[in-house]
């Protein structure tokens, strides 16, 4: 066989290696002859080399010639760069050193001084040595060298460029020196008075920095190298792959195999056509021409000006690939394959083949009906499941099957589901949750009744077997007429005639079971509706199951949050307080507050956000406010609570793997606001973490916004200090601490909200729950994208005559006459019958103070609704209580003070501790006399 023949039998894009013979035939024409005008040698070898071989081979030469000059261009470059890095190092290294030493304690005395050489010659070695210089020169105005690398030169009068430093200016430059060409920087020195008293020169040679240069020499060239490797590496690749996307052709051959396939294409009895990527039909062999009636100049206008049949000319102009469509052409049915003709790249154009199937007509009407199927079940998998509601998307399931699939659709589900839990065994008493395709007064049962189909009936063969049957004729079902005979006969005349069964199960799980209704002329359910509503049913059955688990988290969420959430608010005399928790449509998130009362007639109240929603948000909100009235036990400012705070969820939230190796969930963004508000003085202090500002309300209206300094979320400040802000305000003004889901929302931004919140506030002579509801009434939407927590409390003062306070000199004497002072202010206040225990409480904390504390010593009473004592000292230890050994003869003070009080603590503050002791109105009954005893034996304070 010939190469001529054996290449005709050749696949278009098959290999087509070429022998030694092919190569003298194509190439014996531009061979140069021995001698010729186009040379000798190696030059003209390279010539021929290159005018011989592919493509390929002159694309390698090509780019391996841009490789070497890009990598000489970058090398050059580098080395340029290089040697300006490291003068630049060098002036930056000997200014800074000669700065060092210039303004060295004691230089300015040592310069002038009469042994200043012997003085400043080791230390200016020293630091020569550490800085890597090579000199720190030393010189008087006159020009004196006191120090010098070179000892010879010590002493001599040096003459440079210093007046510049003289002057008192710093500076540096390149000369040639005693040294040779360096780069030599001089600062001045300066005696207390700013005189400059000497000059100080710290020197770098030319030399040595050439060589730091020359030291980087050998890895540049060796990456260079490198590059160089990889870029022939890369250019033998890339000629590698062109090499066999040509199959090594030369120009003449692959000029013949064209004219090879040319022939083929206009022989065969199919019709091709090639439209281009602009919609221009490019090429019909003859075969196609005839088939879609072509004209003859329909080569290069545009498909949709042939004629073609709509449908025919969409597909051609398409990016679709099909094989074997149908499509009408007259009186015939062509059968269209489609390729795009790059099938490894872009898409350039498309090759269509095209057969004369009309024969196959009888197979169009199948066709069309699988593809209206399939585009019910894609249009059943967009609208079923758009939300995570169970009984909406079992609507949305009854409502996409009417009327193109059935004429009536009914859901019924195992009330479980509906409760979010997952469903055991098998139970047939189902309750009918959505229902399609019917008017008011239908025969069928309604939404939500509970029904209990009978054994037999297709329902509940459904549900036992888990399969799924159809019924053609229901007037012929025995088992489906015994349900209820007189609401099957209603159902009959209503005209449903058929009836198709399956259930819903996901996971392996029976959720229920949908059921289609077909009535009037609609035909009976056959074996290929049955694939199409268990194919539907199926990608319902997972919707309604991600709705069932949805609700079941949500209801869990819920759950979780309501137990971690503050039950009631706790009593206090200081604030009144009126509080709102509005869930966003999404579910539970992680907004909190919470109201802590605190010693000293003071209350904190504390509002906070964890970002995200769901369980995890819940169980992080629980575990802040946890932690915030463990932390607000401390009685600490609120800066300094918020500190613990943001120490705690840093440790916490360190990233951690369960058993199983995956990554759990951390805390992902959690916000704070702390306030505390102090019943005696009218005062608020504040502190943030992300979190927006407190509003004030003054009893005149006046609404304005506390801002504390600015402080990233919880986990995120790195160690840096939170600070608050304080204020004093009257009685009656509102506190309003909220979430940022009230002020900021896809319609408005942040500062927006606030001027929104503001105006809202800005009304006097409210109540705090009337607060609320004014703020939640216009400033929510419709619904809210995130949860809200509101807190408003309005400030009430202790009466001036509700507190007494004295100083206390350091002196036992002392304890009496304030035990005395006590006593008639209880009287004043009418509380003689917890007199004597006050007065125990005040006696034992005070004579603590004065033996183990430090000055100043005072005293201060508070009553509210409960009499608070406290004794302040500057001292920060604290008593504790511990058991007494038998032979201690004191030291039960502290366990007295726990018996009488109802709460006792201890405070600090920048000026030492408070400890404080609370009594319940009323009087508190005193131990019994033995009881006391044994107790007091066996306890006792210390200063620890």
């Amino acid at each position: 066989m010939s190469r001529r023949a054996e290449r005709s039998r050749r696949p278009f894009g098959g290999s087509a290696r070429r022998t030694g013979d092919e190569d003298a035939v194509a190439g014996d024409h531009d061979r140069p002859e021995e001698g010729g005008s186009n040379g000798t040698g190696g030059l003209g070898r390279l010539r021929s080399w290159l005018v011989r071989g592919s493509v390929a081979r002159e694309m390698l030469v090509l780019q391996l010639i841009f490789a070497v000059l890009l990598i000489a261009a970058a090398l050059t470059s580098l080395i340029v760069q290089a040697r300006h890095d490291t003068l630049t190092d060098a002036r930056h290294r000997t200014l800074a050193a000669a700065q060092s030493f210039a303004n060295a304690p004691g230089l300015a005395e040592a310069v002038n001084g009469p042994d200043a050489t012997d003085r400043l010659q080791p230390l200016a070695e020293a630091a020569r040595k550490g800085s890597g210089i090579d000199a720190i020169v030393v010189y008087r105005l006159d020009g004196t060298a006191l120090t010098h690398s070179d000892p010879n030169l010590i002493g001599r009068h040096v003459i440079g460029p210093y007046a510049r430093a003289a002057d008192g200016e710093p500076f540096t430059m390149t000369f040639d020196g005693a040294l040779g060409p360096s780069v030599v920087s001089a600062v001045p020195v300066k005696d207390s008075t700013g005189d400059v008293v000497g000059i100080v020169a710290a020197p770098v040679t030319v030399e040595k920095v050439q060589d730091a240069v020359n030291r980087q020499l050998p890895a540049l060239l060796g990456a260079s190298g490198v590059a160089l490797a990889l870029a022939a590496v890369g250019a033998g690749l890339f000629s590698r792959r062109l090499r066999r996307q040509t199959h090594g052709l030369a120009p003449a051959e692959m000029t013949r195999m064209y004219e090879h396939h040319d022939a083929v294409l206009h022989a065969v009895r199919e019709g091709v056509v090639i439209i281009g990527r602009d919609g221009r039909l490019l090429l019909a062999n003859d075969e196609a021409t005839r088939l879609l009636d072509l004209p003859p100049d329909a080569e290069g206008r545009p498909v949709a000006d042939l004629g073609l049949e709509r449908r025919t000319a969409d597909l051609l102009t398409s990016d679709r690939i099909v094989t074997d469509e149908v499509h009408p052409a007259g009186e015939r049915l062509l059968a269209l394959n489609k390729r795009s003709t790059t099938p490894f790249g872009g898409h350039q154009g498309s090759v269509i083949t095209l057969r004369d199937t009309t024969e196959l007509s009888s197979l169009a009407g199948r066709a069309e009906a699988a593809r209206e199927r399939l585009t019910f079940l894609y249009d059943a998998g967009v609208r079923i499941g758009s939300t995570l509601d169970v009984a909406k998307t079992a609507q949305e399931l009854a409502d996409v099957a009417v009327p193109r699939f059935a004429d009536v659709v009914t859901v019924e589900l195992l009330d479980p589901v509906l409760e979010g839990e997952e469903p055991t065994g098998t139970s047939t008493a189902l309750r009918r949750i959505a229902l399609a395709g019917l008017p008011e007064g239908h025969p069928l049962y309604g939404r939500g009744e509970l029904i209990r189909f009978a054994p037999g009936t297709p329902m509940a063969t459904s549900v036992a077997d888990g399969r799924s049957l159809t019924v053609s004729d229901l007037s012929q079902s025995p088992g489906w007429l015994s349900q209820d005979p007189e609401c099957a006969r209603r159902i009959l005349d209503y005209g449903i005639h058929s009836l198709a069964v399956v259930p819903l199960r996901a996971r392996g799980v029976l959720l229920g079971i949908v059921d289609f209704w077909r009535a009037d002329d609609s035909p009976p359910f056959d074996a290929e509706d049955l694939s199409v509503a268990e194919e539907l049913a199926g990608r319902a059955a997972m919707s309604i199951d991600n709705a069932r688990l949805y609700t079941r988290e949500h209801g869990t969420a819920v759950t979780l949050q309501r137990s971690l959430m503050p039950r009631e608010l706790p009593d206090q005399s200081a604030l009144e307080v009126a509080h709102r928790y509005l869930p966003a449509q999404a579910g539970v998130g992680g907004d909190w507050f919470d109201v802590i009362p605190l010693s000293g007639a003071r209350v904190a109240l504390v509002v906070g956000d964890v970002v995200g929603h769901g369980v995890h948000a819940a169980a992080t909100m629980g575990r802040l406010r946890v932690a915030v009235h463990n932390f607000a036990s401390l009685d600490l400012p609120p800066d300094e609570q918020l500190g613990h705070l943001d120490d705690l969820v840093a440790r916490i939230d360190v990233p951690h793997h369960d058993d199983a190796g995956e990554a759990e969930q951390g805390i992902t963004g959690a916000t704070c606001l702390y306030a505390v508000y102090d019943a005696v003085s009218g005062r608020v202090a504040a502190a943030t973490a992300g979190h927006p500002p407190l509003a004030v309300v003054d009893p005149d209206g006046t609404a304005r916004f506390l801002h504390a300094p600015v402080s990233p979320p919880l986990g995120l400040s790195a160690g840096m200090p939170f600070e608050a802000a304080e204020l004093v305000v009257p009685e009656g003004s509102q506190l309003v601490l909220y979430t940022d889901g009230l002020i900021e929302h896809r319609t408005r931004d942040l500062d927006a909200g606030l001027e929104d919140l503001r105006t809202v506030l800005a009304v006097r002579g409210r109540t705090p729950d009337a607060t609320c509801a004014a703020v939640i009434d216009q400033l929510l939407p419709e619904r809210p994208d995130d949860d809200v927590a509101l807190l408003v409390a309005r400030t009430r003062k202790v009466p001036t005559e509700h507190v007494a306070e004295w100083d206390v000199p350091r002196d036992p004497a002392a304890v009496g006459r304030a035990r005395k002072a006590c006593a008639r202010r209880l009287a004043e206040w009418g509380l003689d019958d917890i007199a004597f225990g006050t007065e125990l409480v005040l006696s034992e904390l005070i004579t603590n103070a004065v033996r183990y504390g430090a000055d100043p010593i005072h005293v201060r009473m508070i009553l509210t609704d409960v009499l608070e004592c406290e004794v302040s000292d500057g001292s920060s230890t604290t008593p504790h209580i511990r058991r007494a050994a038998d032979t201690d003869e004191g030291g039960r003070g502290l366990y007295l003070v726990a018996q009488y009080a109802q709460r006792w603590g201890t405070r600090y503050s920048s000026r030492g501790k408070t400890i404080w002791a609370a009594q319940a109105l009323g009087g508190v009954a005193a131990p019994h006399e033995q009881d006391e005893a044994d107790m007091l034996a066996q306890w006792e304070d210390v200063e620890l």
